[in-house]
């Protein structure tokens, strides 16, 4: 996610108290040309430039040196256990990538072997996920690589409202006032699409038995105005699947022609592996369109629109006015994207992932995975959970993430979606690297930390835990945030006070 930051005003910049300016030092004076080594430079005894471009250069080394210690001091990737964000590759697949970086994958007229290497993930994802393929124009699928499923979600939002519309305009009928079925807890993503491209949220609230849909109350809030409907494969707080199929049946028993969106940013490469035959995917009938992302623990990234020969022709579930035909690059090629430019790079890295595991390799990793978290494989591979309700207990989960952090672990507490009670949860991504011996670490750090906890009273953790949100919680301090757009009171989490789960 990319943070909207202030820009200081001139007298919120840093200046020298009036003592330090009155002292009067005497130094070299010579021109620093860097022949010596970098902390013996005169860039070593001064501030990074952090508001306006410097005048001057700055030799490489230096420059690179600099900046890689001011990163030392972020935390370690690999102990970051609240992310779905891959934080291993192997150094062929980085070596691949990094060769890539000055290629513009838009341009096929110069890259043609960039974006046909697209064309092939883009086919293996297809077929992974029983995309159709049978002949006929209105039979094939498609697919495209987006940013990360935020763009691809997007482009889904965009694709569903435009055929609602159009099929409402066609009818003589009113489209001013497109809604969307979705969970409570989906990812800002969704929220974000919803309010962009204005369409109403239609929320399915989770209890504090029950953390995803409930297909019946799902379709029963379908109506006419309804675009589609957001099923997750994978929810981030529980990492529990939602029942595509069950969803998809009850439209099909009361023939509602209403579209299915399958966000399996996190679960589209788990679940094929792991429990293939859970129907999830085009084997669905009313699944027009499936984003999974390259980023996350599944290691993919391409969004994949599905055309079916049915009684909907190809144009109902891509618009053909949403699609651009370029060619001022050299080569006329189709674009159904919110970005233009960007590099190979990520493509590249995952068409090495896909022919260097191949199904088997995946289905290992995945296994592996499986056996540390859910033995049943009914969700992704995490471990949600939340202390025992014990009355005479001072702390709660967010006391014990502070304790895990100082112990270098990053375990997020969260509060859970609304109507569930503020419920309260810590969660535990485990991630291709999370080995069983780093695991055995974490629950001895855990009840370390429990015990620490145990012995103090609540005074005395209300007191350490007002002051890590003052002083130790990078977000706290926080200045690039414009006042104007800090706590916000119209998303899920400004009214209901849900935590968005770091995915």
């Amino acid at each position: 996610m990319v943070h909207l930051s202030q820009i200081p005003k001139d007298q919120e910049l840093g200046t020298l108290p009036e003592a330090v300016k009155k002292i009067r030092l005497q130094l070299s004076n010579y021109d620093d040309t860097f022949t010596t080594s970098v902390y013996g430079s005169k860039f070593a005894a001064e501030d990074l430039p952090k508001h306006e471009m410097p005048e001057g250069e700055m030799p490489k080394e230096v420059a690179y040196r600099m900046i890689k210690d001011e990163l030392s001091l972020d935390g370690n990737p690999m102990l970051n256990l609240a992310s779905f964000v891959t934080t291993y590759m192997e150094e062929e697949a980085e070596k691949l990538m990094t060769e890539s970086f000055s290629k513009n994958f838009i341009d096929y007229e110069e890259y043609p072997q960039s974006a046909d290497i697209q064309n092939r993930c883009v086919s293996m994802i297809g077929r992974l996920f029983n995309a159709p393929t049978s002949d006929g124009e209105n039979a094939a699928a498609v697919g495209t690589s987006c940013v990360g499923s935020s763009e691809a979600i997007m482009l889904a939002v965009l694709a569903m409202k435009k055929r609602w519309k159009n099929k409402r305009l066609a009818a003589g009928k009113s489209a001013d006032r497109p809604n969307i079925v979705m969970s409570s807890a989906v990812q800002v993503c969704w929220e974000k699409a919803t309010r962009y491209f204005e369409v109403e949220e239609k929320l399915v609230y989770c209890t504090p038995e029950r953390f995803v849909i409930d297909p019946v109350q799902t379709v029963d809030l379908v109506d006419e105005n309804t675009i589609g409907i957001c099923v997750i494969l994978g929810t981030t707080y529980t990492g529990e699947y939602e029942d595509v199929k069950a969803v998809n049946d009850l439209l099909v028993e009361r023939d509602i022609d209403c579209p299915i969106h399958v966000d399996a940013a996190s679960g589209g490469f788990v679940a094929p592996f792991v429990v293939p035959d859970l129907e999830w995917d085009f084997r669905c009938e009313k699944v027009v369109s499936i984003n999974v992302s390259g980023h996350k623990v599944n290691e993919s990234w391409a969004r994949i629109l599905k055309k079916v020969k049915l009684r909907l022709s190809t144009a109902e579930y891509l618009p053909q006015e949403l699609v651009f035909n370029i060619n001022y690059l050299g080569a006329d090629q189709s674009s159904f994207t919110l970005n233009f430019s960007k590099g190979a790079s990520q493509v590249i890295g995952q068409y090495y992932q896909l022919i260097r595991l191949g199904k088997k390799g995946y289905r290992a990793i995945m296994s592996n995975l499986t056996l540390m978290s859910k033995m049943s494989g009914e969700g992704l591979p995490l471990v949600a959970f939340r202390l025992p309700n014990r009355g005479d207990r001072h702390y709660d989960e967010f006391a014990l993430a502070h304790r895990l952090r100082a112990r270098g672990w990053v375990v997020p507490a969260y509060t859970m979606a609304p109507h569930t009670d503020n419920l309260k949860m810590l969660r535990v991504v485990v991630r291709e690297d999370f080995t069983k011996n780093r695991c055995d670490a974490l629950l001895c750090d855990i009840k370390l930390c429990q015990g620490m906890l145990e012995k103090m009273d609540r005074d005395s953790i209300k007191a350490q835990e007002d002051y890590i949100r003052e002083h130790t919680v990078n977000s706290a301090d926080a200045k690039h945030n414009h006042p104007r757009f800090r706590k916000e009171r119209h998303s899920i989490q400004g009214i209901h006070g849900k935590t968005h789960a770091i995915c």
